[in-house]
């Protein structure tokens, strides 16, 4: 279970480092073997372990191809996935098309979301959390107990 936010730096050639705790979830899951991938809607990066996404992917390639909307998503997610594998120092590298994308700069947010991580621009991450949701909240959520 990927959990927690972490307040991390990119450096110039855009690596960044995966916090010591996350890193050592990642090497017990699936030996620092990740693909990094474009979201569908927020401005951000999905990182899954390489188990979960080859568990995803099917699920992605069979949407069907007729739906403007499902080939949207398989062009976003597929097209941008990138297999990548973190280093001895536990960095991995975030394509420059995928930063430009969710517009990451030096200050980022990681954030474990369950199955996979998102990584924040620190401001945009911010500002999300600072921000009234916009819609209902959906059935599932009323009957939850926090």
């Amino acid at each position: 279970m990927l959990t927690g936010n972490y307040a991390i730096n990119m450096d110039a050639k855009g690596r960044m480092a995966i916090p010591t705790r996350v890193r050592e979830e990642l090497v017990a899951l699936c030996a620092g073997r990740l693909v990094v991938t474009a979201h569908t809607e927020d401005p951000c990066v999905l990182i899954y372990p390489e188990p979960r996404w080859e568990e995803v992917l099917p699920g992605i390639q069979a949407l069907p191809s007729m739906k403007k909307a499902a080939r949207r998503v398989q062009r976003l997610l597929i097209g941008h996935a990138t297999p990548t594998e973190m280093d001895g120092n536990g960095r991995i590298l975030v394509p420059p098309t995928l930063r430009a994308r969710a517009s990451l700069d030096k200050k980022l947010m990681l954030t474990g979301v369950g199955d996979k991580l998102e990584l924040w621009d620190e401001q945009t991450w911010n500002a999300l959390m600072d921000e009234a949701p916009d819609d209902e909240i959906p059935e599932q959520l009323e009957t939850l107990d926090f």
